[in-house]
């Protein structure tokens, strides 16, 4: 009848429509738009995250999501894309970013309180200083890495539990897998890598990585284009023997 033809070519019209706006929205905004370098490469990011999250099962409805913020252009990128992530997936989930300031001489945590306030992010700051523990535990020259990332993870999982965060987020990359892999076959003999997701070994924890499959430099040049407050480490990330930095330099030779 004229009508169901009338509903049919209706129906026809509504699905191509969608098609529409859906490729428009897999394109990005046009390359004369204001921002569009910025808002691509958000986008890139996002569908990486999101890829992850599908194959990992990282972030689940419901979830309250302690993203572990270091002052990195990494953990910054992370946080800043987990609220926009909030956006476009169909369940709820919270986050809330958990600075560790472990004393390091001269670390500008006001800066990044200043920024966590000004972006209007739930946050909490705890203070603890491990790193008397650590120069007075590890020898001159070296790693400190090691001990370092056992009383941060150890803090931090305290943390969780204590504000009721069902996950940790943490901003390992798709090259630090990498170079985690190799760092483990290289001189430690084992074909081993960081997980994208995992317990903790007491159970009280979930650590995810929802940056696993992103590139470091592309997230690199996110930060640089968000002018997040980058604050270097000015304790492991000032050490040039590290057996890290070694695979990364063989990395960028190959």
């Amino acid at each position: 009848s004229r009508s169901t033809s009338w509903c049919t070519r209706r129906r026809a019209w509504s699905r191509s429509c969608a098609r529409s706006c859906s490729r428009e929205v897999e394109a990005g905004p046009p390359p004369w738009y204001p921002g569009a370098g910025v808002a691509r490469l958000q986008q890139t990011l996002l569908r990486q995250m999101g890829r992850a999250n599908k194959q990992f099962g990282l972030i689940e409805g419901g979830d309250r999501v302690m993203v572990a913020i270091s002052g990195g252009k990494d953990s910054w990128s992370m946080l800043h894309l987990l609220r926009a992530y909030q956006e476009v997936v169909p369940f709820d989930f919270s986050i809330v970013a958990v600075n560790l300031d472990q004393g390091h001489p001269g670390f500008p945590v006001e800066v990044l309180r200043a920024y966590l306030e000004r972006e209007g992010y739930e946050h909490r700051i705890v203070h603890k200083d491990t790193y008397a523990v650590v120069k007075r535990e590890i020898p001159e020259g070296k790693a400190y890495c090691s001990l370092c990332s056992r009383l941060r993870r150890g803090i931090l999982y305290d943390v969780a539990v204590e504000m009721g965060c069902t996950k940790i987020a943490l901003g390992h990359h798709r090259d630090d897998l990498i170079e985690t892999l190799l760092l483990n076959q290289m001189y430690a003999g084992q074909l081993k890598a960081m997980a994208p997701r995992l317990r903790s070994d007491d159970g009280r924890n979930t650590i995810v990585r929802p940056l696993i499959l992103c590139e470091e430099r592309d997230l690199a040049a996110f930060a640089a284009e968000q002018g997040f407050p980058v604050v270097p480490c000015d304790l492991c990330g000032s050490q040039e023997n590290l057996q890290r930095v070694e695979v990364r330099r063989l990395l960028a030779q190959l």
